[in-house]
């Protein structure tokens, strides 16, 4: 039996070593801590690579499908209510009416301007908790084009002010409606501002398309500024 700590030969029924007296059973139990295991030979950043870079794919998927879908939102322009005929709006109707409901004990002005600031408040309050509580400035980014995308979804109903064509919720058309029905011709009628409504619906497509252009920006520094860091030495 061969020692395992001294080297020396042993006979083999014995149970420990003749010259240095280690208990074989002792021994055979304790870990070997000459060798490092297997995962401590692995750096950190090398355990990290992998999930690093699955993390930088669908940011970068992200990014590509925002840049996409906000482009044909953005070009498709006013008339053609893509915003209003894509499947956001259904994310961001629920937002407008609960606005009503929120604003209605401040008046009926408020009433019929809290849809619009209801489902505006939703992604910049979204942004905010990401930014100052999650510390996640790329969901910021993200929140930031959600909220571009809102002002683009409310362009074409401030546009709908005078002409009451578009479709409104439980199938009524603004023309048709009773006054005050359509948010958009209450509050521009109210406010003497009937007749501006094409150039503030021109005014809030064209916020709306800096706000996403700024979030794609910020998206894509943030993506390169990642992998510059990762890279470095």
């Amino acid at each position: 039996m061969k020692c395992p700590k001294c080297g020396y030969d042993n006979q083999l029924d014995r149970e420990d070593c003749f010259r240095c007296r280690v208990i074989f059973a002792k021994v055979r139990q304790e870990p070997d801590l000459t060798e490092p295991h297997p995962q401590e030979l692995v750096r950190p950043e090398e355990a990290s690579e992998t999930p690093q870079t699955l993390e930088s794919v669908w940011k970068a998927a992200a990014l590509l499908v925002m840049g996409i879908w906000g482009g044909k939102l953005i070009f498709a322009g006013i008339a053609g209510n893509s915003t209003g005929n894509s499947w956001l709006h259904l994310v961001n109707l629920p937002f407008h009416e609960a606005g009503h409901l929120f604003f209605r004990p401040l008046g009926g002005f408020m009433t019929s301007l809290g849809g619009t600031l209801g489902q505006l408040l939703v992604p910049l309050v979204c942004m905010a908790t990401l930014l100052l509580k999650t510390r996640d400035p790329f969901g910021g980014a993200v929140c930031l084009w959600w909220l571009g995308e809102s002002f683009l979804d409310i362009a074409p109903y401030i546009n709908d002010a005078r002409a009451g064509r578009l479709p409104l919720l439980g199938g009524n058309f603004g023309h048709s409606s009773p006054y005050g029905f359509h948010d958009w011709e209450y509050l521009l009628t109210e406010t003497g501002l009937l007749r501006f409504d094409h150039a503030l619906a021109k005014f809030a497509h064209g916020f709306g398309t800096l706000l996403m252009t700024l979030a794609l920006a910020w998206g894509v520094w943030l993506l390169v500024a990642g992998y510059q860091k990762r890279e470095m030495p």
